[in-house]
Formats: structure tokens, C-alpha cells, sequence
């Protein structure tokens, strides 16, 4: 009201107006907006932000774009699936239906195993029971990105690994290609060797697994679960590639006892060449 009342008296004084003349007096009889009380200010086609302003902005602009890279990093995170137990348990069959199954469900596959395994055939993967798959034979798992490729890398799903025991880099490799690269990776191998200690670095990747199996095989000797390997021979060497003719899984109760023979055995042998050499 009071901006009207001075209007009003502007209007109805002509000296004002013949010493402050108005070029457009019009624009005193339009109504600003619908509400007299308030009066609309045409905003800035581009404005500029104050420096508090601009440093909010950034500071959203960052969080957006750290929320979105860790989106796409969840979005492509792997996984890891260990399959252990003891020789004829049936890990490399497992590992097999696994793939098969990723397969039929569309997914992308590759089979690795250790170039040191060459009983079968070197570029298959042979199950005890004579099931065969093709495979990439490699000396470390570091290589396997150059050997398939990049592009054809980038394509994979799922990554088969047999044998696993022989892998140093086993650890490494299945944490970049599941946390990194956001593959399925399927370890199968031996936990223990002959002496049941750790074989190479399978008990390493544990740690990092979305699932751990453990499977058995069944005695020899009794007709029990076997959770063991028993080397029927006397070498030593934690490596030694062989099947049935070398080993065979028993129960706790006559890995034991195998052991105690083997021992006693060894110990027979060992006075009999030392009497043979004193009668020489």
C-alpha cells in the first residue's frame, strides 16, 4: 500500500515529473505480480556461483562420482570357490559339472591346469573315471591373460583351475581376477600332501573364498571316508605326479597304521643292507 500511495503522489505532482521526467510512466500502473506484496526478480540467465558454492558443488560432483565407481565395482565383483580333499575324492569331477553347468547357463568359460600334469594328456583335463575336457595347460597362472588374450580375457566368466597345488602364484592370481576383473574362479586341488602338511598355496586362497568344499573319497583298506593320502612307495618329494600305482586315500585309522608299516618296513630294509655290507 504504501508503494501505491507513492505512486499516486508522483503521478499527481507535475513538478516532480517536469524535474525528473519518466520515460515510460507505464511501467508505474503494472502490477508486478499477483500478490502485491512481493515483487518478482527475474533470475539470471547464467549465474555465477559464489566460491562456497562452487567447492559444495565439487565436493558432490567427487561423492557422485566415488559412489558410482564403487556401484561398478560391486556391480562386477567375482567370486571364488575352493574344492579340496584328498586324492580320488572326486575334485576334478566336481570341478568339471561346475563348469559344465556355468556353461549351460551361458556364461563364458576356461579350464586351467598345471603343464606338469601329463598322465592323461597334456591340453585335456581327465577325471579318474575318464570324463575329458579341454583345458589351458600353463606353467603360472600369471600368463593366462597374454595366452587367451585381452579382448577374449575381458569376454570370460568363469575360470576352472585343477590341480591348483602346483600354482605358486595361485593367491594372486584369484584375488585380481575376482576382486579386479569380477570372474567366478573354481579352485580345485590337494590341501595336504602325503605327509598331511599344506600343498602349495590352495589353504592360502581360504581366506578370500565365497565357499569352501571339502570332499572325501573312501578307504582302501576298510570301506570308510577318507580324508587322507597314503603314498604306498618311499619316495620322498613332495611332488611326485601319479596315480593309483603310487597312492591311495584311507581313513584316519589306517593312514596311521600305513605310516607305522611303511616305517617298520623302511627300518627292515635299512639292517638288512647294513648286514649284507658287513658280510661283503
Amino acid at each position: 500500500m504504501l508503494m501505491i500511495s507513492r505512486i499516486k503522489w508522483v503521478l499527481q505532482n507535475p513538478l516532480f515529473l517536469h524535474h525528473h521526467p519518466i520515460k515510460n510512466p507505464s511501467f508505474l500502473l503494472k502490477t508486478p505480480t499477483r500478490n502485491p506484496r512481493f515483487f518478482a526478480v527475474k533470475p539470471l540467465l547464467n549465474p555465477q556461483p559464489s566460491h562456497q558454492q562452487h567447492h559444495h558443488h565439487c565436493q558432490m560432483r567427487g561423492l557422485k562420482s566415488e559412489a558410482t565407481s564403487a556401484a561398478a565395482a560391486a556391480s562386477s565383483s567375482g567370486e571364488i570357490h575352493v574344492i579340496v580333499g584328498p586324492m580320488f575324492a572326486g575334485k576334478t569331477s566336481t570341478l568339471l559339472r561346475r563348469i559344465k553347468t556355468e556353461s549351460s547357463n551361458g556364461r563364458s568359460v576356461a579350464v586351467i591346469k598345471s603343464d606338469k600334469d601329463t598322465r592323461y594328456a597334456l591340453d585335456l583335463i581327465v577325471t579318474h573315471d575318464g570324463e575329458k575336457l579341454p583345458c589351458w595347460p600353463l606353467a603360472n597362472l600369471s600368463s593366462f591373460r597374454q595366452k587367451l588374450g585381452s579382448e577374449a580375457y575381458d569376454k570370460l566368466d568363469v575360470i576352472g583351475i585343477d590341480e591348483a597345488q602346483f600354482f605358486e602364484d595361485l593367491y594372486d592370481f584369484c584375488r585380481e581376477a575376482a576382486d579386479l576383473d569380477g570372474k567366478t574362479v573354481i579352485v580345485a586341488g590337494l590341501d595336504g600332501d602325503y605327509l598331511r602338511r599344506s600343498f602349495g598355496s590352495v589353504l592360502q586362497v581360504i581366506p578370500l573364498a565365497d565357499s569352501v568344499t571339502k570332499l572325501n573319497a573312501r578307504c582302501e583298506l576298510c570301506g570308510r571316508q577318507a580324508f587322507f593320502t597314503l603314498r604306498k612307495t618311499e619316495e620322498t618329494e613332495t611332488e611326485l605326479i601319479a596315480g593309483a600305482e603310487v597312492y591311495m586315500p584311507v581313513c584316519r585309522k589306517h593312514y596311521v597304521s600305513g605310516q607305522v608299516v611303511k616305517e617298520a618296513a623302511k627300518t627292515v630294509l635299512e639292517s638288512q643292507r647294513v648286514q649284507c655290507g658287513a658280510v661283503v
